[in-house]
């Protein structure tokens, strides 16, 4: 690409492009970064500039960019079959084999698959089947939802009124709210105090219980939950807390869903984390990211022989997606699995992983950073204009995008969400590209707490 493409690109965005989560003052204003090649876990702009992508494109990028096999099997799956639906009884080959690997690599009885288009479709499917799967069993008014505050879902009407972010829900869109529930989130760094962390836990199931309870059982026929609260924050829950969760939604025939799109296929370690890192079954997983580490669009509900039971019989199941089982997305992502399995990448994550959160623990020293948190390939650092108190720093400086561009600065993506900054580096990082991360990101925060200091800010 030329130079003069190279500026036409961004002149072209900024005049025709709507990004996802857009602030339009500060887009208008600064234009977009054109990204032209990716390389394992690192990017190159248009300027020839490279970045270490801590933040794995949005949690995705999982086995890293610009693998030869992974280009050569869509092209080959293009060429051979490009498109065949999957509705009512036609299928293709790749969208049946990826049913089958996800079915043998989830946990449980969770024997059956209906593919989507990403993270926000499965959810949003998986929505819809609670009503459906409650109504099949005999339970007609068990249709309402529980999910807790400071999660997020995805995108779709359904899937962003379920979720409950701070700062998604904005005031020039409508959300739905009817039947929708929300509890509070796991999260161990606010809510701790003179709490013990099994205080804090019971205090959190109790609560769970209480709002079933005010509802009525007979009404609640989902519960949503992240294992870990990603683009929330990060929460990592209590010990035990969502086994206990799952336990009561069992108790009370309440489908536990597990939003996996972002701790599923190696983020934590694991194919999927509900189970194998924190010991909860559930009735359904949704994943997407990491499936085909983002080389397709692509995701999937994944649940369970009792769901599939109940809906047996004279009925239609009258949803779904044209892409959904889309030929080359699923051919990607069988080849994405393969690969995470040929190079023991889980293994490699959970090494890795344990690393990062050794080296990244380090910040914790440093004036401005209340909290370091995460487990394995998903951390984020919280900034605070007190550590005791744990009091934030005024919204309108800004803190995580400052030290997201002091860290651009010095060649490293990491992603800012109002106080926070998030890193999920692909599953293939190194440890001295971790090394690089840590040096990086101390550097951008001490260089931040600077500036703030000299503007007349209180840090400590």
């Amino acid at each position: 690409m030329t130079t003069d493409t190279n500026l036409d690109i961004a002149a072209l965005d900024t005049a025709h492009s709507l990004h996802p989560w857009t602030h339009f003052e500060s887009f208008v204003r600064d234009g977009p970064l054109v990204i032209e090649r990716g390389s394992g876990c690192s990017l190159w702009d248009t300027d020839g500039r490279e970045y270490l992508d801590a933040v794995g494109g949005l949690w995705c990028t999982n086995i890293g960019l610009g693998r030869r096999e992974m280009g050569e099997v869509i092209a080959a799956q293009a060429e051979k079959l490009a498109f065949c639906n999957t509705f009512v009884d036609m299928t293709n080959g790749p969208a049946a084999l990826l049913s089958a690997k996800l079915a043998d690599l989830a946990p449980g009885d969770l024997n059956h698959v209906h593919l989507t288009t990403g993270g926000s479709t499965a959810v949003d499917s998986a929505y819809r089947m609670v009503a459906y799967y409650q109504r099949c069993a005999g339970r007609p008014e068990k249709t309402q939802v529980i999910a807790r505050d400071s999660s997020y879902h995805g995108s779709t009407y359904a899937t962003i009124s379920i979720g409950k972010r701070a700062g998604d829900k904005m005031p020039e869109f409508e959300y739905a709210t009817k039947g929708i529930h929300h509890i509070s989130a796991p999260d161990c760094y606010r809510a701790i105090g003179e709490r013990s962390e099994a205080e804090f836990c019971d205090d959190l199931v109790g609560e769970f219980e209480a709002k079933i309870a005010e509802i009525g059982p007979e009404k609640i026929g989902g519960f949503f939950a992240e294992p870990i609260q990603a683009s929330g924050g990060v929460v990592v829950p209590p010990k035990d807390y969502l086994k206990r969760i799952a336990a009561v939604c069992h108790k009370h025939d309440i489908l536990f869903i597990a939003d996996e799109v972002v701790t599923g296929f190696g983020r934590l370690g694991h194919w999927f984390a509900s189970w194998d890192e924190f010991g909860a079954q559930p009735d359904i997983i949704c994943c997407a990211k990491g499936l085909s580490s983002g080389y397709q669009p692509i995701g999937a509900m994944i649940f369970s022989d009792r769901i599939w039971d109940a809906m047996q019989g004279d009925r239609w199941y009258a949803s779904g997606f044209t892409y959904a089982g889309h030929p080359v997305a699923c051919a990607a992502s069988l080849k994405n699995i393969e690969i995470i399995e040929r190079e023991d990448l889980l293994s490699h994550a959970t090494d890795v992983g344990q690393y990062f959160e050794d080296r990244l623990s380090v910040l914790e020293g440093l004036p401005l950073i209340g909290d370091v948190r995460g487990r394995k390939l998903m951390l984020c650092v919280e900034s605070v204009a007190d550590k005791t108190t744990k009091t934030l720093l005024p919204d309108h400086l800004d803190v995580g995008k400052r030290i997201a561009d002091a860290a651009e600065a010095r060649g490293l993506m990491v992603r800012p969400m109002g106080h926070l900054n998030v890193m999920s580096p692909p599953l293939v990082i190194t440890k001295s590209q971790i090394d690089f991360i840590a040096e990086t990101l101390e550097a951008s925060v001490k260089e931040v707490t600077d500036q703030l200091v000299r503007n007349g800010e209180r840090i400590g």
